[in-house]
């Protein structure tokens, strides 16, 4: 795209920067190209020190920054024309709340459909948007179409507005924060699921739904929704869009779920969307059923890790809700005999994870700070008041309080020929930083504690 129609619209404009992460290194690299000589600030609560290092050698070496870092990282915004915030940080702080309403606050995903030039298929849910994603990216890039994937799933996506052109397609993996009060939508939209989620960001579910609904809220006639109909909340959405509408789950698709390198029924429908992407970009069918035969699944989502001691364990770290543990636990079947769950509380119900335990085979629970007690109480609870307090008393039940705990319990305790599944129904900040860090924890203590040597990966499909 021309460097000029970029930058026109920031002209005259003073910019800051909110939140140093990954979205901030590019959103500085994106208006440093633009403007090479302009003063930019750049604001976050945590110290230098503490920032990425490519980030921090970025920032010492430019001589037209202007740093605001600290408690009061916020105050500066009164003295700027745009603030361009990072998804994390919450739209109803005072300070950007007032910002906002002065229409000083700005996004990364904002400007980029303001100004791209090609084709954007966006995708969100409260889980499932990362696979889906990336299986729609992997449907096109196998019939040869000039696709990038970019967003929530780990690429920001400014800097690709550079050389974008009129011909690319964009996949969007698009989060609830991203989609926040936006006033565009994509071409192609894709709307998963609904749950309770990120309830510590909104002040409550129907606002969390609302910034999911701006997938589809402008789009028009020419456009299309891909949705799940048997999903209350993402139905109800449907019904007010003006794009042609497809429900995936009543779409009539021959390829086999057997054939794709995925576990669960969840996964066969993320596939079914990339499937129906394809055919509405005109691909042919057989090239689409041979990009998803090769795809290569994604870290943390129902991961076969390893078998060890005959023993094969999985990681499903990015299960942060009971939907999403109840989807591994029903893809995998009567073989798991090990949960690990339970993480931070952000007050999300366990009822129905509850149930799907005691209808289980599971025999072992391992359960994280804080959460932990708080399912294994929900399963008493249910096991009662059903009249299953035997089945209950068949569950044994152990708190770790580390990685390390949790692993040398689920070795004592799951037999060979059976699954131990982490699937924690929780977010991870209780006892890891994030998702990733427990699943490397995860990793790590499983080969420590093996009892053999030398044992291979399993290679059964993911």
């Amino acid at each position: 795209m021309n460097k000029f129609s970029l930058a026109k619209q920031f002209t005259r404009k003073n910019i800051l920067i909110i939140g140093l992460g990954r979205e901030g290194l590019d959103s500085f690299l994106f208006f440093r190209r633009l403007f090479p000589k302009k003063t930019i600030g750049l604001a976050d609560r945590n110290p230098l020190e503490s920032l990425d290092p490519v980030f921090r050698k970025t920032i010492v070496q430019d001589r037209y920054v202007k740093l605001y870092l600290g408690a009061d990282y916020l105050k500066a915004i009164a003295g700027y024309d745009i603030a361009v915030k990072a998804p994390g940080i919450p739209i109803h702080l005072p300070e950007i709340e007032q910002a906002y309403f002065a229409g000083k606050i700005t996004w990364q995903t904002k400007i980029f459909f303001d100004l791209c030039p090609g084709t954007i298929i966006g995708v969100t849910g409260t889980k499932g948007k990362s696979t889906t994603s990336a299986l729609i990216f992997s449907v096109l890039k196998g019939a040869g179409k000039p696709v990038k994937l970019l967003g929530n799933i780990g690429k920001p996506i400014l800097m690709d507005l550079m050389a974008a052109k009129k011909s690319d397609y964009f996949v969007l993996e698009l989060s609830s924060h991203q989609l926040f009060d936006l006033k565009k939508s994509p071409h192609i939209a894709v709307l998963l699921n609904l749950y309770e989620e990120h309830l510590d960001y909104y002040r409550d579910f129907a606002e969390y739904a609302r910034a999911k609904a701006n997938i589809t809220l402008h789009q028009s006639k020419r456009d299309f929704l891909i949705y799940n109909s048997q999903n209350k909340e993402t139905a109800a959405i449907a019904e007010k869009t003006k794009a042609r509408k497809i429900a995936f789950n009543q779409y009539d698709w021959d390829f086999r779920a057997a054939e794709l390198p995925l576990v669960g029924e969840f996964n066969y429908q993320n596939a079914k969307v990339a499937a129906i992407v394809g055919e509405i970009l005109k691909i042919k069918k057989g090239d689409i059923n041979k990009a998803l035969k090769k795809f290569k699944p994604l870290e943390h989502r129902l991961e076969s890790v390893g078998l060890y001691d005959g023993i094969e364990f999985y990681d499903d770290s990015l299960s942060t809700i009971q939907e999403s543990a109840i989807a591994a636990i029903d893809g995998l079947g009567d073989k798991v005999q090990t949960l690990i769950a339970g993480g931070f509380d952000r007050g999300q119900p366990f009822n129905e994870l509850a149930a799907k335990i005691l209808n289980s085979k599971i025999g072992t629970l391992i359960l994280f700070p804080t959460t932990g007690r708080r399912i294994i109480k929900e399963v008493e609870r249910l096991a009662l008041d059903s009249g299953r307090g035997a089945r209950f008393g068949e569950i044994k039940y152990f708190f770790a309080a580390s990685m390390d705990e949790a692993v040398k319990t689920a070795y004592d305790r799951t037999e060979s020929g059976r699954i131990c599944l982490m699937s924690c129904a929780s977010s991870s900040f209780s006892l890891f930083k994030n998702y990733e860090e427990k699943a490397r924890f995860y990793k790590q203590c499983l080969k420590k504690y093996a009892k053999k040597t030398g044992i291979a990966r399993t290679s059964k499909k993911q």
